[in-house]
């Protein structure tokens, strides 16, 4: 009996590994069955779209097809039975309101879910289109899916480097495409404020721009070497509509995120009276927040002008009145661009310094009866909620807010690890898992740097970011509901251009889209990256779209004939070539191209290991890096 029950479920491992290897689909769905044959899509294919929300789902498919295909659909708002048609049901369902089914046979293909939940099984049909002879066909299967997590997002830093509109609609596709349902958008930090709030002009004629930029790592130059080109840029209130529209048509959520109290030295340079100095004389000497967090002053005169030096800012809001009043006028202007459940407030990196030396802050610490600095970061973050739980919103902060005592309502995002996320939910408060281990898109892709472009630092692969799992195992069952889902993060210090934002976002968002939307249990790298991953990542090409070429798989094993290494190369995107070397000497174009598994050269007795050198180059011709592998 035990014989067969382990003989079953090698064969329902293999039947579940044939299911994804057939269904090129990322995230891959929760249940798939596959029929037998195809469904053609013609230029007569119907959409029926019964809803407003449908429909425009329905004509965002259309576009995306458009691209693919060179034809669209008619959309209608109903079909008749003989028609092939695209059937969009809106039906509430009970357990998800983002799941859906997707059924597809010889004559039509139906999709119900509610509004999300038709948006979602769209994309599962659209990545299911396969172009063979000039028509468009899909596999006959049933899909049945729902996410794991609700919460499934990607944070996006403008204030370091700013990008327009277009290439942030640009990553609203691509989310929309992922499933992906939350653009947590950083619009403001040291470096610079990136959206007009009409009661503070300065805001944009001043916070939004910085003179220049260090160049390098932090630590490459000692002082830093600037570029000398002025940088900067703001959203207008109606192109930050614009964009919360956007974002809403393809299922996502826009959280601004308005940092405070630190992380202030673009807002204090326009306005320094909310700084936290007791007395304002001599401003414009370059005394205030000259000192980086390494201790090293440089000639930084911020009180005058927004850094252009990356690292955590000494110069923080005062915990006066005018300093909650200009916030209070800022997120009253917020909320009115953003209709989000939440409002990110930062929270993090403040450091205390000023506050120290500070008798206004001394005085609130006194009168409050506050135990300390810390306490007080508390309580200006507790005056900050209460603002927005009055206006209906709720407060997001990055884990620091948990210093002091965690505002009472607010919902933390765990970035250093997970120790805060683990806290918060024992505490009841809700936790978004963002951790720097697992989740930090600045980091390197390659832990040789010398092959990557210049990142912040750290090595986080794609395999890395796929392992995670937002749920630690230390919480309890009713501890882990309070779990909303994951975030990835991407910094932007050292990412000035659109290329450079794509080539760090992709392919780890593919894998982010898997760890938000399956369970644990039901995640297999090898089928992601083998089976799935490739057809995405030509996607991607054709597309348009900047991606980091990722390392092929290598197999290596023993010739049983010949004792030598045999060498199988898998490249991650679909329809790639190999090219690759043993002799030490560079891989590149001319060096030898991979058609079937090689026998390594014969390697005498005493004499060092070979190494294979290879370069991947894609259908479009883009060249990966070299990679190599030892063969032991």
């Amino acid at each position: 009996m035990n014989r067969f029950f382990f003989l079953a479920s090698i064969l329902i491992a293999l039947l579940a590994s044939n299911l994804q290897a057939q269904t090129p689909i990322i995230p891959l769905p929760e249940s798939i069955e596959m029929g037998k044959g195809d469904l053609i899509l013609k230029h007569g294919t119907i959409i029926a779209a019964l809803s407003d929300e449908s429909r425009k789902s329905a004509s965002i498919f259309n576009e995306m097809l458009a691209a693919k295909v060179g034809f669209q659909l008619p959309i209608q708002i109903a079909t008749s039975r003989n028609e092939v048609s695209i059937i969009l049901e809106e039906v509430e369902l009970a357990d998800n309101d983002e799941g859906y089914s997707l059924d597809i046979d010889s004559t039509k293909v139906i999709i119900k879910g509610s509004s999300k939940g038709i948006f979602y099984g769209l994309q599962s049909l659209f990545q299911l289109i396969e172009i063979n002879g000039g028509q468009a066909s899909v596999p006959q299967l049933r899909i049945t899916d729902k996410p794991a997590f609700g919460y499934r997002g990607i944070m996006l830093d403008v204030s370091r480097h700013f990008f327009s509109t277009d290439q942030i609609k640009k990553i609203l596709d691509l989310m929309g495409q992922l499933k992906l349902n939350t653009l947590h958008w950083h619009l403001t930090d040291d470096q610079g404020w990136r959206l007009e709030i009409k009661k503070y002009p300065k805001l944009t004629q001043v916070s939004a721009w910085r003179d220049s930029t260090i160049i390098g790592q932090y630590y490459d130059f000692k002082p830093f070497i600037y570029d000398g080109e002025p940088h900067g840029g703001f959203y207008t209130q109606q192109e930050a509509k614009e964009i919360v529209k956007y974002a809403a048509e393809r299922k996502i959520t826009v959280i601004p995120e308005i940092e405070l109290p630190g992380h202030s030295s673009a807002i204090l340079a326009a306005y320094p009276e909310l700084g936290s100095f007791d007395t304002f004389e001599g401003i414009g000497t370059g005394s205030i927040a000259a000192v980086n967090e390494d201790g090293n002053a440089y000639d930084n005169d911020i009180s005058q002008n927004v850094p252009g030096y990356w690292g955590v800012q000494y110069n923080i809001f005062g915990p006066t009145p005018e300093a909650f009043t200009f916030l209070k006028d800022v997120l009253t202007e917020v909320m009115e661009i953003f209709p989000s459940e939440y409002i990110h407030i930062g929270g993090d990196e403040v450091p205390k310094d000023h506050w120290i030396t500070s008798a206004i802050a001394q005085n609130v610490i006194k009168k409050e009866n506050l135990a300390d600095e810390h306490e007080l970061q508390s309580h200006f973050i507790q005056q900050i909620e209460s603002f927005l739980n009055k206006n209906g919103r709720k407060l997001i902060g990055w884990d620091e807010i948990l210093e002091g005592g965690l505002a009472p309502n607010a919902t933390v995002m765990s970035w250093r690890g997970e120790k805060g996320g683990i806290q918060a939910a024992k505490m009841g408060h809700d936790v978004i898992m963002t951790p720097n281990s697992h989740m930090y898109f600045d980091h390197s892709q390659s832990d040789d740097k010398s092959t990557e472009p210049l990142a912040i630092g750290g090595f986080l692969p794609l395999e890395k970011v796929y392992s995670y799992h937002p749920i630690p195992d230390v919480l309890t069952e009713e501890e882990s509901k309070h779990v909303l889902g994951v975030q990835a993060n991407l910094w932007t210090e050292y990412i000035p251009s659109n290329k450079k934002l794509e080539y760090f976002l992709f392919p780890r968002a593919f894998a982010l889209a898997e760890v938000a939307w399956k369970k644990k249990e039901n995640k297999d790298f090898n089928s992601f990256s083998l089976d799935r991953l490739p057809e995405r990542l030509l996607a991607l090409e054709q597309n348009n779209v900047f991606f980091r070429i990722p390392e092929a798989t290598v197999e290596i094993s023993k010739d049983a004939k010949s004792g030598r290494h045999l060498v199988k190369i898998h490249p991650k995107v679909a329809n790639a070539s190999i090219y690759y070397t043993f002799d030490g000497h560079k891989a590149d174009q001319t060096a030898m191209f991979y058609t079937n598994p090689v026998l390594a050269p014969i390697v005498g007795k005493g004499q060092e290991p070979l190494t294979l050198r290879y370069v991947t180059i894609t259908p479009g011709g883009r060249s990966s890096n070299e990679f190599s592998v030892i063969l032991e």
